[in-house]
């Protein structure tokens, strides 16, 4: 298993965030996190990602066990893809420079062609290299995004809620890039988000959680055949607009 997660649980002060939380994904597999605001979806990946350090339990990555600490290996083979596109972005800095910087931290050669190559993966054209984030829409700015995160050439990419601050009529766009760079780049993926379809566009498998803990936890397959078991699953799957493919 690329990743492995077992009775997870965290905790931001008395707040009981994530509560035994177990599951486990393949290398290449897309795994979707689903649940309204405040279920814990977005704790999880960003513990995952090594962003929140009051956690107990177990993960591991290929095999190792994850720490608190992180090693720069760590970071350049897990990249993470944030909400908002415009607060994860450095507003005074071009997109040349937010490219550029991953891979000075790594210490990756050839940033000429490697950020040339990153803004056509992209679909972004050659223009938007030297304006600022302010200057660009909410979709190219995702796209950045996803740029930054692919550079250093990631084994896992984690999604939090990548298309729910885009336009609707960008949002199809952003999914569909990410399903083909996902399959190109042969990358294992975790996706969190509340909306059931748009984890069914990019999943083969989802868990769904509910006040902290995963409540049911089956194929994509079997969510659009209406298989569902759990009621908040079944209220969720009625709240989402479209499961077809």
């Amino acid at each position: 298993m690329m990743i492995e997660v077992r009775a997870l649980d965290v905790r931001f002060g008395s707040v009981h965030a994530v509560r035994d939380v177990s599951f486990a994904v393949a290398a290449g597999e897309s795994f979707g996190l689903v649940g309204e605001s405040g279920s814990g979806k977005s704790t999880v990946l960003r513990t995952l990602a090594g962003l929140a350090a009051d956690w107990t339990g177990y993960m591991a990555m290929d095999g190792q066990p994850l720490g608190r600490r992180r090693s720069r290996a760590f970071f350049r083979r897990v990249q993470m893809v944030f909400q908002d596109p415009y607060g994860s972005l450095h507003p005074r800095q071009t997109v040349d420079r937010i490219l550029a910087e991953p891979l000075a931290v790594h210490g990756i050669p050839d940033g000429e062609s490697r950020i040339r190559r990153a803004l056509e993966e992209v679909a972004l054209p050659r223009a938007v290299r030297f304006r600022y984030p302010h200057q660009l829409s909410g979709g190219q700015r995702q796209r950045v995004a996803i740029a930054r995160a692919l550079i250093a050439d990631p084994t896992v990419l984690l999604l939090d809620e990548p298309t729910s601050a885009l336009d609707v009529s960008v949002q199809a766009e952003v999914l569909n890039l990410l399903a083909d760079l996902r399959a190109a780049r042969q990358l294992t993926c975790i996706l969190v988000s509340h909306n059931l379809a748009v984890v069914a566009h990019l999943c083969g498998r989802l868990a769904v959680m509910q006040g902290g803990r995963i409540v049911e936890t089956l194929e994509t397959a079997a969510l659009r055949a209406g298989k569902a078991q759990h009621p908040h699953t079944r209220e969720l799957v009625a709240l989402s607009r479209d499961l077809e493919e």
